[in-house]
């Protein structure tokens, strides 16, 4: 349906509401949020920054993330607001493995498979439902209904450590600790090739892929500083190798896109290791006898895990340090590659 000021509205999707914006000729030069802003309902321009950022916002194919771009008359933009979703998730009943607990914090090893929290696709099963029903409902509302506790986050396929806020003072003093970069995760992964020189620190500004929503990119310019620390525990030949990531900043998909940069990413990766699987580094995968060639290329997740977290603790300042061991399956992967 097309209105009269060149906005159209599609019907409401189960992604959302996708709307069509044409800049007219008296928005020439203003900022894409103000213009955004302006033709979608109830939209402000918070929320049509929000939604850039989560690159849901297309122009001519691409991916348009910078709120701050002029726009032309004449240009088109399409804008997808996601459904609404519930407002209180449910405890549910689903196990967890507490490393520690006490009355501030928890720290739990999550396996591979759980999402963190509820969002579109994954309304329940989530590390949020499973903590509601641990904690009860004191932990409600710490940091937002959607995310009670949740002060960082980790993929649905990566596993490892994470620390959950208990109460809203441990929430406070988390959540400051990750802005000034005091609190410390290392991760280990199985890389494709051996990385040259074997340790070093990959630097580059991390935002949406021009072209793809779904993914992370190193771009030129915009997105956000990251850095990485990486140094290589194991090679094995010239095929893998099992490297140990320290980071530095915190963006979204950041190891995997880093890694996947200096041409080595993640083995399992989904997103960020197509069309290098078969390139490892320079050495091809096919190379590899069988039955690891096989192992390799069918590893069903990311081979990435958080094995070290470390941060003052809320209560009391003291500094605490928790690690775990690499989970079976990854163990497993690195036994099958014994003898390259």
């Amino acid at each position: 349906m097309m209105k009269d000021d060149g906005r159209s509205i599609d019907a409401p999707g189960p992604d959302g509401t996708r709307h069509t914006v044409a800049v007219p000729p008296e928005a020439a030069g203003d900022r894409l949020d103000k213009v955004l802003a302006a033709a979608v309902p109830d939209l402000s321009r918070s929320r049509a920054q929000a939604l850039l950022e989560q690159g849901h916002v297309r122009s001519d194919g691409r991916t348009i993330t910078d709120a701050s771009q002029r726009v032309k008359p004449g240009q088109t933009f399409e804008v997808l607001v996601p459904a609404a979703e519930p407002a209180v998730p449910e405890a549910q009943d689903i196990p967890l493995t507490v490393v520690y607990e006490d009355a501030d914090v928890l720290v739990l090893d999550k396996p591979p498979g759980l999402v963190v929290h509820p969002a579109a696709g994954n309304a329940d099963g989530t590390l949020v439902n499973a903590l509601l029903a641990h904690c009860g409902d004191s932990l409600s509302g710490i940091g937002g209904v959607r995310r009670p506790g949740i002060v960082h986050r980790l993929d649905k396929d990566t596993s490892g450590l994470m620390v959950v806020a208990k109460n809203d003072r441990a929430h406070h003093a988390l959540t400051a600790q990750f802005s000034d970069r005091s609190l410390s995760r290392t991760y280990q992964a199985l890389v494709w090739g051996v990385p040259s020189p074997k340790e070093g620190r990959i630097e580059g500004n991390i935002g949406r892929h021009p072209t793809d929503r779904k993914r992370m990119a190193v771009l030129d310019s915009g997105g956000k500083h990251a850095a990485t620390r990486y140094r290589t525990l194991r090679a094995f030949g010239r095929t893998a190798a099992l490297v140990e990531c320290t980071l530095e900043t915190g963006r979204t998909h950041q190891i995997r896109v880093h890694m996947a940069h200096i041409g080595h990413p993640v083995v399992g990766d989904p997103l960020y290791g197509r069309g290098r699987a078969t390139r490892a580094g320079g050495a091809h995968a096919s190379n590899a006898p069988e039955p690891q060639r096989t192992a390799l290329v069918g590893f069903p997740r990311q081979a990435l895990h958080a094995v070290g977290i470390a941060f003052r603790h809320p209560a009391g300042d003291a500094a605490v340090r928790f690690s775990v061991d690499l989970p079976q399956d990854i163990k497993d992967l690195i036994g099958s590659l014994e003898g390259l």
